[in-house]
């Protein structure tokens, strides 16, 4: 069973720093490329749960989940859910000013994915290797 701490933040952008903290503090101790990893992930995923969902509505909330396994650690963002689906998109390097997000993610990551949440909303998950542990 892996061991998983969570951490509920108000779904404001300058709560996004907050979560990057919290994961951070998490991972002390493990290699610096694994938390670079781990912070630009969460980063990523809250910042879309903020701009691109009901999370970032008045009230609103996000929710980060942080497992860990003898292999990989997962990034779990979960939001209050939107109109579109979160996707990996193409982006124009020299017009887009975002969309890039979900590409960092999937860079980094083992995998990642979605699930919708039976009680509303989604969860945007990704799983970052732990080499060398």
């Amino acid at each position: 069973m892996p061991k998983e701490w969570s951490r509920i933040f108000p779904g404001q952008v300058w709560r996004v720093a907050e979560a990057r903290h919290f994961v951070a503090a998490l991972l002390e101790g493990q290699p610096s490329n694994l938390i670079d990893d781990a912070v630009l992930v969460v980063g990523e995923l809250a910042a879309n749960a903020v701009r691109h969902t009901r999370s970032g509505w008045y009230r609103g909330w996000f929710l980060v989940i942080v497992g860990f396994t003898d292999d990989f650690v997962r990034i779990q963002v979960v939001d209050q859910g939107g109109d579109d689906e979160p996707m990996v998109r193409s982006v124009n390097a020299h017009l887009d000013q975002g969309g890039r997000g979900l590409t960092l993610v999937s860079a980094c990551a083992k995998d990642w994915g979605v699930k919708d949440r039976p009680a509303g909303g989604r969860c945007v998950w990704a799983d970052l290797a732990r080499v060398g542990l």
